[in-house]
């Protein structure tokens, strides 16, 4: 008896091939929403790129834009004077981009000419300045001595990221151009109690109040002026001068760390905390300046 072939269930066929179409399909949405995520991924993150490189071209745009101002008033040649009675020698603000103007040393040779370029938080120029500061103020008052003090930022970095080197010598910037007479109090008080290397300062509201303690009246015109850090970039540009020099009338090229004592021109090398030793350093000074511009005494004639 011959057997017949079996013929295949049409009905199961047609389900295998239909379960295959729907596994087909739910690859292609799979994959399809995939492809949406990953475009979407890659469109996102372009989108961040071009808003950062945005944002960076707008800090840059800002910086370049942001108006200058002039220096500070009362610091023509980068710092200071102050001469008899603790007066500040008053000079105009230089525009923009001006070269600082030197001090003119006395033509007569009477009085000796003290330099001081000194970082606010430099811990050897806070040493020198309470150790000398004291002695100094009664021959200033007297006109024996001049002191010419130049508040530069070179420890900018070195005050866990408050920038205080700068804030304070903006802040001493912002005395000296609105109420110059209350310089020399402001300007001890910063050494007096001077905050330590590597911390973070003194605040700009602990600023301000050193500036009324020191006598200050035009205190509203100084808080103002520490608070938008008015003369920021003066001082950075004038701490840049000194650093690259040449230091003008003097035998220094340039400064090689945040403290330089000048006395008529020459560098004193001597200790810091002696004050015996300065002094010392002055006399001379002064001995020197004397010899060298006293009138010869004429040498007598021979007798006929």
């Amino acid at each position: 008896m011959s057997q017949e072939t079996p013929q295949p269930d049409d009905s199961r066929t047609g389900d295998v091939r239909a379960a295959a179409r729907e596994k087909a399909r739910q690859l292609r949405t799979s994959h399809q929403r995939k492809e949406r995520r990953r475009r979407a991924l890659i469109g996102g993150g372009i989108t961040v790129a071009v808003i950062a490189v945005l944002a960076i071209v707008a800090v840059v745009l800002v910086g370049a834009i942001r108006p200058t101002v002039p220096g500070p008033k009362n610091m023509a040649s980068d710092g200071v004077l102050v001469g008899s009675g603790l007066k500040v020698k008053t000079t105009t603000a230089l525009e923009p981009d001006a070269a600082p103007v030197t001090s003119t040393p006395d033509p007569a040779g009477s009085t000796v000419n003290i330099r001081i370029y000194a970082d606010y938080l430099c811990k050897l120029c806070g040493e020198f300045q309470r150790t000398n500061l004291k002695q100094l103020e009664p021959l200033v008052k007297n006109g024996a001595v001049t002191v010419e003090m130049h508040p530069v930022a070179i420890y900018t970095s070195h005050s866990a990221g408050t920038k205080y080197s700068l804030r304070a010598a903006n802040a001493a910037a912002c005395v000296a151009n609105y109420d110059p007479n209350a310089f020399w109090k402001f300007n001890a008080s910063l050494f007096e109690k001077q905050p330590a290397e590597g911390g973070p300062g003194l605040s700009d509201d602990v600023l301000k109040k050193r500036a009324e303690a020191s006598g200050a009246s035009r205190t509203n015109a100084i808080d103002a002026c520490i608070d938008d850090g008015r003369f920021k970039s003066w001082v950075t540009t004038a701490s840049d001068r000194a650093l690259s020099g040449p230091i003008p009338n003097s035998d220094v090229k340039k400064m090689t760390n945040a403290l330089l004592v000048l006395v008529n021109g020459k560098p004193y090398t001597g200790s810091l905390t002696s004050a015996d030793d300065f002094k010392a350093f002055v006399l001379q000074a002064q001995g020197d300046q004397y010899s060298s511009t006293a009138t010869p005494t004429p040498t007598p004639s021979a007798t006929p």
